[in-house]
């Protein structure tokens, strides 16, 4: 008896989350399996997750696969969409303004980039863009969407596309990829325009409909869709101070010569990164020595309120501004959110059951308000000290404070009105933290202030909690939804905003994540992320921690910080 061998296949199938499978021949596009799923256009298609890996719609398929569409409602599906429109923006530019350019500056919390537009042959960005330059650009990029283009990645030798980065005036791009080990670079091309972007793109200009163009300041917004609302435009909202903030650090960038990842790097490489640290911390500390000058000559002020996203450096903040109160004479006096939680059973639950501990709910905001007016008064109160373990509340020592003293209350809902009802304003000062990156990689390639936060939680869980990459990742989405339900609505409430990044930070967050996110497991969803961060730092020159001062903000998250012992609260 004979074996007749099996023929081989003539197609392949696509499996989809529904457990629905669906053939075509060999090297068919995964978008045409996308389309013939028929899946709802909103939150709409953009990437796929095929057997664990991110890929995108224009992959052609040659063997069985699983996937998991990649939507506007994904994080991966949002950043691949804000780069194709940011693409859409550029290419349409190339043809309403050829002898201009186009800079991504930084994002916008309402979903936006701020852009400007800069004249090479005279070096200077536009004193502004007209009602109707903008009108033009709006309706070139609407124009180029209803022609549904192809956005096609081409492999182009790196003698070349540095030769193309160097004609059109992207000399941050010429010399972050002059040092580049493999001869080749993978491109994107529109519409006759070629340029490099760090990550995916969507297939065609068909899936960018849903944008705007507004002017703001000295140049424009390019407002997108966010992960909340994928399929509509949140309505704008100016703000003006946190703009201030991201204006400011790049000025200050561009005046120590590290306006991008190339520069620094080129820092690193002179010899000069010494330099570079000193002086950021310099600025660091001189906000610092700022805002404790304000709270000392505002003399009413009894209660320092701070608050901040996760990784944003609060702790060693708050130490470092309760030193420079000492020297004006002011004695801090530290009253932890944390321990005012209630006990575990009282504490409100998410829509999937678990508890909420970062609700506003979960605290006992009537216990913290009623001590901070008995303080106030000059009345003794005993301090709540919340047991993490049982979850019950326990009861530490008495308190009491004189003239001299300030409560510095620092926590997740510092600035909620809420938490600090009836104490009368001028006896509050707010200060909201967070790490406002400016430094890109080029003009066109952002830093998300969200990925240097991540990787300085990566460091610091690993180091002081015993979390590998992955748990960390796994819980990052939940701790952003935290941030934007509970903290950011907030932040306009501040007197100040401090911005915590440092610009060598992540050439020296660099060396100590690495090997961690290698560790994360492939075909998970977490090596998804883990994969994006490493690509993304193979970009930066590393550093080692040695030069970094032992009061340093990133020391909070690398360690060695003298902060750690210091307890200022105590005296």
């Amino acid at each position: 008896m004979s074996v007749v061998p099996a023929q081989p296949r003539e197609t392949v199938q696509v499996r989809f989350p529904d457990g629905r499978v669906f053939d075509g021949r060999h090297g068919t596009p995964l978008e045409a399996f996308v389309k013939a799923a028929a899946l709802p256009r909103h939150p709409r298609v953009l990437a796929a997750l095929a057997d664990g890996r991110l890929r995108e719609l224009t992959l052609r398929v040659e063997a069985d696969v699983s996937i998991v569409p990649v939507t506007m409602a994904d994080s991966d599906g949002v950043r691949i969409y804000r780069r194709s429109l940011s693409f859409l923006m550029i290419a349409a530019a190339a043809d309403v303004f050829p002898d201009d350019t186009i800079s991504i500056q930084h994002s916008m919390p309402f979903g936006g980039y701020y852009c400007e537009r800069t004249c090479p042959t005279r070096g200077e960005t536009q004193p502004s863009i007209s009602p109707d330059d903008l009108a033009r650009l709006k309706r070139r990029m609407q124009a180029l969407v209803a022609a549904a283009l192809p956005i096609r990645h081409v492999r182009v030798p790196l003698a070349a596309a540095l030769k193309v980065f160097q004609e059109t005036g992207d000399l941050e791009k010429a010399d972050l990829f002059a040092k580049r080990r493999k001869d080749y670079l993978t491109l994107y091309e529109l519409n006759g325009v070629q340029d490099y972007f760090h990550g995916f793109m969507v297939p065609s200009t068909a899936y960018l409909d849903l944008f705007d163009l507004r002017p703001y300041n000295r140049g424009f917004i390019l407002q997108f869709p966010r992960r909340q609302q994928p399929d509509r435009l949140q309505p704008f909202e100016d703000e003006p101070r946190l703009a201030q903030v991201f204006q400011d650090y790049s000025r200050w960038l561009s005046l120590i010569g590290t306006s991008s990842v190339a520069a620094l790097n080129r820092a690193v490489r002179e010899s000069r990164i010494q330099e570079v640290i000193l002086v950021a911390e310099a600025l660091h500390q001189m906000q610092l020595g700022a805002i404790a000058a304000e709270i000392a000559r505002r003399k009413d002020v009894k209660l320092v309120l701070i608050s901040g996203p996760t990784s944003a450096g609060k702790t060693t903040f708050s130490k470092r501004l309760a030193v420079q109160l000492l020297a004006h004479g002011i004695q801090p006096l530290a009253l932890a959110i944390d321990n005012y939680f209630v006990d575990r059973e009282h504490t409100p639950r998410d829509e999937n059951g678990d508890y909420d501990f970062e609700a506003f709910e979960a605290v006992d905001s009537a216990l913290l308000q009623q001590q901070v007016r008995d303080l106030l008064a000059g009345r003794t109160v005993v301090q709540p000290r919340y047991n993490f373990v049982t979850g019950s509340r326990e009861w530490d020592d008495e308190l009491a404070i004189g003239p001299q003293h300030i409560l510095v209350i620092e926590g997740i809902h510092g600035l909620n009105p809420n938490l600090v009802a009836g104490i009368p304003g001028q006896s509050l000062y707010r200060v909201f933290i967070s790490a406002f990156t400016q430094l890109n990689l080029d003009r066109h390639n952002r830093v998300p202030t969200t990925d240097t936060r991540l990787l300085r939680r990566i460091v610091r869980d690993a180091r002081a909690r015993g979390y590998d990459a992955a748990a960390t990742i796994r819980r990052w989405q939940s701790v952003r939804r935290g941030e934007k339900n509970y903290i950011f609505p907030h932040q306009n409430n501040a007197d100040v905003f401090f911005n915590s990044a440092l610009v060598y930070e992540l050439s020296v967050l660099k060396s100590l994540a690495e090997p961690l996110l290698l560790q994360v497991e492939p075909g998970t969803p977490e090596r998804v992320e883990a994969n994006r961060l490493l690509a993304f730092l193979q970009w930066f020159d590393p550093i080692g921690p040695d030069g970094i001062p032992s009061d340093s903000i990133l020391r909070e998250f690398i360690g060695h910080s003298i902060m750690e012992d210091f307890h200022p609260w105590r005296r």
